[in-house]
């Protein structure tokens, strides 16, 4: 058994504790059904929630958690938002197809929903006391931003852990967030230095008040994108093939945590897609067995998640933090969007959309490139991925790279340039398409960072292997909406 996975009530004295905490306070919890199709949220407080700030710490925001609201991230659309991008910017005649992130309550990114899927089981099963536990976040940045918002709403402690390298705008995030500046731990490093973050948890959890929470091993984290953000990305084509004959060919998703991309789980059973794990050719884990570090903020690596269904993968696609960055300034730039649009024909909306691509997203979108081209997908063929986040949270990373390029202005000839170099001649090299073996190397690799760093059995390591694992994973949906539902009502 993992924790995480319980189906009843550990410690009833603290569940009770929590159960009448939350109840002083008004606050409900959303059924994972309800965040997949928001729908079944009960009508009087979709209405209450018009007068809630979706950047407020209110838990209302809890019922915000999922992937339907609109562009005033206030009301609820019918389709989740998306980015369909045209060939005159992406230089395929295959759509690539972006679910867009930055529509989520309090952080504008998907990682909200993360963590509610992290910490909602620890609730429900009398793990996690609000009144004496910390919830402890280890992450590159998004994941904690998201762990910091629900601990806040439901009136608990969090502390953030997340490496000293990444974007200013996290942490400035993160000063508003918290209520102690100590609850913000700076790791050494960037992107790329997972383990010092999991060596802080370690320090951490020699306090019995900490509670680990950890994106990269937390079940609840795979359930909650598979439920939810699947569904959501099954709809969007829907509504984009409608009349059409489009048929999905491929979902992408960078490597992360493992979570997003168990969304691919749930379409490769639906739609039939095949699906490529994205990471940063400047440290090619998974393709190479390499290391190093890179700028994809989003992207953890130098290890295998836990909760990454290795087995279920189909292509490795590696992406330049060179071309991410360099696209960043392209597409948030008045002379990038100018030459996107008087020379390349990129209309208004498209441009517009653009800034809803952060790092990651604009990795996920170049890998989608790369994918479509290496399969000869042609205009009747959709590639789905997802913008994590938008560019609001790199605007100094943006000033860096236009430092990195150049000590002058950027000019158009540096637009023509950046598009040239990184759009039209995006290539099919650092791709793998995985066979039984490429895929059994790559699982093995987490053998060194489960077994023999953290402590997990080969046994619980080696139960990964098959799928039947992961779509069992999945019965405890009705399991944690029927515990959520008993919790909402108790007195």
């Amino acid at each position: 058994m993992f924790i995480g996975l319980e189906q009843e009530i550990v410690d009833p004295k603290i569940y009770a504790r929590t159960v009448e905490q939350l109840h002083e306070r008004g606050i409900r919890l959303p059924q994972v059904s309800e965040l997949a199709n928001p729908q079944l949220i009960d009508g009087d407080l979709v209405e209450a929630l018009e007068t809630v700030d979706p950047d407020g710490k209110d838990p209302r925001n809890l019922f915000r958690v999922h992937w339907y609201n609109a562009a005033d991230r206030r009301a609820r659309a019918t389709v989740p938002e998306h980015i369909v991008l045209p060939s005159e910017l992406t230089g395929v005649d295959t759509k690539i197809i972006v679910a867009v992130g930055s529509r989520f309550p309090m952080v504008r990114v998907h990682k909200v929903l993360a963590a509610y899927g992290c910490l909602m089981p620890r609730l429900l099963t009398g793990q996690f006391d609000p009144q004496r536990h910390r919830a402890v976040w280890p992450s590159t940045g998004n994941y904690c931003r998201g762990g910091i918002a629900i601990s806040s709403i439901l009136e608990c402690r969090g502390v953030a852990v997340l490496p000293e390298g990444m974007s200013k705008e996290r942490f400035d995030w993160l000063d508003k967030w918290v209520n102690n500046p100590d609850d913000i731990v700076r790791t050494t490093g960037t992107e790329s230095n997972v383990k010092e973050i999991y060596d802080a948890c370690h320090r951490l959890s020699t306090d019995p008040d900490n509670i680990i929470l950890n994106q990269f091993n937390e079940f609840g984290n795979y359930i909650i994108h598979r439920a939810v953000t699947g569904p959501a990305l099954e709809s969007i084509f829907a509504h984009v093939k409608a009349g059409t004959d489009l048929r999905a060919r491929a979902y992408v998703a960078a490597s992360g945590s493992g979570g997003t991309l168990a969304a691919g789980d749930h379409l490769k059973n639906s739609l039939g897609t095949l699906t490529a794990v994205v990471e940063a050719l400047e440290c090619p884990t998974l393709l190479y067995n390499g290391y190093g570090e890179h700028n994809i903020q989003g992207i953890g690596d130098k290890h295998v998640p836990f909760i990454h269904n290795v087995l279920n993968n189909d292509f490795v696609v590696g992406v330049s933090d060179k071309s991410s960055d360099a696209l960043n300034v392209l597409f948030n730039t008045t002379v990038g969007r100018d030459f996107l649009s008087t020379r390349k024909g990129v209309d208004q909306q498209t441009l517009t959309s653009l800034a809803d691509l952060g790092l990651s997203s604009i990795a996920n979108v170049l890998a989608s490139i790369k994918l479509a081209k290496y399969l000869n997908l042609g205009e009747d063929d959709a590639v789905l991925t997802v913008a994590t986040d938008g560019a609001e949270m790199y605007g100094t990373e943006l000033q860096k790279a236009l430092g990195r390029e150049t000590e002058r202005a950027f000019d158009s000839l540096d637009a023509a340039e950046t598009f040239g170099r990184h759009l039209r001649g995006t290539l099919t090299d650092h791709m793998l398409e995985l066979d039984t073996r490429s895929r059994e190397r790559i699982f093995n690799l987490g053998y060194y960072t489960w077994v023999e760093q953290q402590g997990f059995s080969v046994e619980q390591f080696d139960v990964r292997r098959q799928q039947s694992f992961w779509d069992g994973l999945m019965k405890m949906v009705p399991v944690w909406d029927a515990m959520i539902e008993k919790f909402n009502s108790a007195s």
